[in-house]
């Protein structure tokens, strides 16, 4: 029995991908996205189930966590023949959104000089990423919605209906279902484009992502660094509000400033222990312990004081962890 080419392809590609998921723990992350933390973990398997079949997904996080990566990631291991589109809907004016996301003909308003592709025309046979899809106004949505039903559009000043077969993804920072509460997004809508949930954690929730992220980062500036333990300790602690992204920011900051980058990061009180512990003049192997005491006090404080979580989370033996909490008296 004959399997045709398209069928074969869809084959391939999915055993490509089973490949791909089991080798995934052996890596340091999955293309672009570096990390090997356990919340990581889960992130790549929920990429790989998004990219074999085209339900529309949503990833939820923090500003600069890197949903566009992800993004990207379901739509290069989805084989798609068409183009990846990026949007970024709080970037455009509103006035401007029809005209941005179907089209126009020459001459549909003021200005419009000539016809105009939108951005669900460019991205037939591949994928539309609306990055803040909470920024969509209500009146877009319901258009928005039209076209995701039927996959059919109208371009403005046409009355001539056009298709274009593309796979949705979206991303937010806000609280959906409470915009949702609010009916300042409607419920449908939300429905629609809420198929795959994919909750991409904050860095400070990834546990010994840090450093993997910053090697990373100097291996794309050929940059042959060391960092010294002052500026180790200091990131290691900091909780990062603004993610991957500001870490990036602050290692731009250090190649050219050095330690005084640190001026920038802005410590709570709580956190201030690890700036005391470089001001005083500690050995290596007594700032390492006191760092190591004070990550293993908070690991066992968000964990309510179990020891096989904080040890599961901190990637450490159980028994090893337990004494620790001797040799260091923690209560």
């Amino acid at each position: 029995m004959d399997i045709s080419e398209e069928k074969f392809n869809e084959l391939e590609l999915q055993e490509e991908n089973k490949q791909l998921k089991a080798s995934i723990e052996q890596v340091n992350g999955l293309g672009r996205i570096i990390g090997k933390s356990k919340a990581m973990q889960n992130v790549y398997e929920l990429i790989m189930k998004a990219s074999e079949n085209d339900m529309n997904v949503i990833i939820l996080g923090e500003t600069g966590c890197g949903k566009d990566l992800v993004a990207k990631a379901i739509h290069e291991y989805s084989g798609k023949k068409g183009d990846y589109v990026p949007v970024n809907c709080g970037a455009i004016p509103e006035q401007l959104m029809e005209s941005e996301f179907f089209g126009h003909t020459k001459g549909s308003f003021s200005g419009a000089y000539a016809n105009k592709q939108g951005f669900i025309a460019a991205a037939n046979n591949g994928t539309l990423f609306l990055d803040e899809i909470g920024e969509i106004p209500l009146n877009l949505q319901v258009k928005l919605l039209r076209t995701l039903e039927n996959r059919t559009y109208i371009p403005l000043g046409s009355n001539t209906p056009k298709s274009s077969d593309f796979r949705l993804i979206t991303a937010t920072h806000r609280d959906l279902h409470k915009m949702v509460q609010e009916k300042t997004m409607r419920s449908d809508f939300f429905y629609r484009i809420n198929v795959l949930e994919i909750n991409l954690p904050p860095l400070r929730e990834r546990e010994n992502d840090l450093f993997l992220l910053i090697d990373d980062y100097f291996k794309q500036k050929n940059a042959n660094i060391t960092l010294p333990l002052k500026v180790r300790l200091a990131m290691q602690n900091y909780q990062w509000p603004g993610n991957v992204q500001e870490l990036h920011n602050f290692l731009d900051k250090y190649l050219f400033l050095g330690e005084d980058a640190l001026k920038s990061l802005h410590f709570s009180e709580e956190d201030n222990f690890l700036m005391n512990l470089t001001t005083n003049t500690l050995s290596f192997k007594e700032a390492t312990e006191e760092f190591e005491k004070q990550i293993i006090i908070k690991s066992l404080s968000k964990n309510n004081g179990n020891t096989s979580k904080s040890a599961e989370s901190l990637d450490m033996n159980i028994r090893t962890l337990q004494r620790k909490i001797k040799q260091y008296g923690i209560k």
